[in-house]
């Protein structure tokens, strides 16, 4: 595996570079551990985003030992995550809280901890990123809508945070502000309100236009929706849509598979802290077309399936998976209808 930290040493494992190849593939087919959706594509013969081998842990003092010895343990958060976006599609991520999404999303992005140890790989665009390389996609490729609408400044006017401070990068957004302001229903005067002038709606739209105005290939949208109706949440993900039918990606994270359901075109399921499936929306039409038991467990526990807890018989592996069968909790069903039961009450994701 590669860690990525600033300064690190850049080594590669061969048996995972040897199972691992990034040369140009086609549309439709199964690979890289993930299943397409119809309109998936390969631009340029590559994905979008494409991660392999990522773990995330983190140094911390060891609550177990005794008292002022200093001694550390690495608790880890991400394990062996792999997943891909393609242009042209939203791939939720969906999974409960303390799963890991968020610390996903932040690796993408190049923020780490100090106290963090990252390792594996990440292509953008066909080339492999290290650190540096990471940091060096935010606003130019890669973009964040975050959380919650108090990442506005409530201080300063709404068109001068999506503008961001002056530089090579200003003039180019002023001429793309107008036509955004246009295309999401935000008259021009918008731009010289505060963020307590604006509706929900209308913050919402704001942190998306601070994402577009920098025209990045790569949406990392991390909860966008909290506290807002099922009428304004479908309405504000029907943009990251329309982002996504122009060309571009969206890495859609969320507690609601609800909404993944309805709005993205394919879903990666994330359980203590690595993805255990990822595949087509289509595949949660009907249990058996899913893979993982936990991912069988999340459908089962759907309003629609009646919160049902699954029999034994509901998510038993199939023949290729029995090995992955041999090592599964019995109890994992009723566990994650338990955990589907606190993500649909919780609030924001503790990071």
């Amino acid at each position: 595996m590669t860690d990525l930290r600033e300064g690190a040493p850049h080594t590669t494992r061969a048996r995972h570079a040897a199972r691992v190849d990034h040369a140009a593939h086609a549309d439709g087919e199964f690979h890289h551990h993930h299943s397409h959706a119809a309109g998936s594509h390969h631009e340029g013969g590559r994905h979008l985003l494409s991660i392999e081998h990522l773990s995330v842990a983190f140094d911390m003092y060891d609550p177990d030992a005794p008292w002022l010895s200093g001694r550390h343990r690495l608790v880890p958060v991400l394990t062996d995550v792999a997943l891909s976006v393609h242009a042209g599609e939203v791939l939720a991520v969906v999974g409960a809280s303390g799963s890991g999404k968020t610390v996903l999303a932040g690796t993408v992005l190049g923020l780490f901890e100090p106290n963090a140890r990252v390792e594996g790989s990440i292509w953008f665009q066909g080339e492999r990123r290290d650190a540096s390389g990471l940091v060096s996609l935010r606003g130019a490729g890669v973009a964040l809508v975050p959380q919650s609408v108090d990442n506005l400044d409530p201080l300063m006017r709404v068109g001068e945070q999506i503008l961001g401070p002056r530089g090579p990068r200003r003039r180019a957004r002023e001429r793309r502000l107008p036509g955004l302001l246009s295309a999401y229903g935000l008259a021009p005067e918008v731009a010289r309100l505060y963020p307590h002038e604006l509706s929900g709606g209308m913050a919402r739209r704001v942190l998306l236009i601070s994402a577009l105005v920098d025209d990045p290939a790569l949406i990392i949208a991390d909860e966008p929706t909290p506290g807002l109706d099922m009428e304004l949440a479908v309405r504000a993900l029907d943009d990251l849509k329309a982002f996504a039918r122009a060309g571009g990606g969206v890495m859609l994270i969320t507690h609601d598979i609800e909404l993944a359901l309805r709005v993205a075109d394919r879903v990666a399921v994330m359980d203590a802290g690595t993805v255990v499936e990822e595949t087509a929306v289509a595949s949660f039409a009907a249990p058996e077309l899913l893979r993982h038991p936990f991912s069988r467990a999340l459908w089962h526990a759907l309003p629609e399936h009646d919160f049902a807890v699954p029999g034994a018989h509901d998510v038993a592996e199939p023949g290729a998976l029995a090995e992955q069968k041999a090592n599964t909790d019995p109890d994992a069903a009723a566990t994650a209808v338990s955990r589907m039961d606190a993500l649909r009450t919780s609030g924001e994701e503790p990071r």
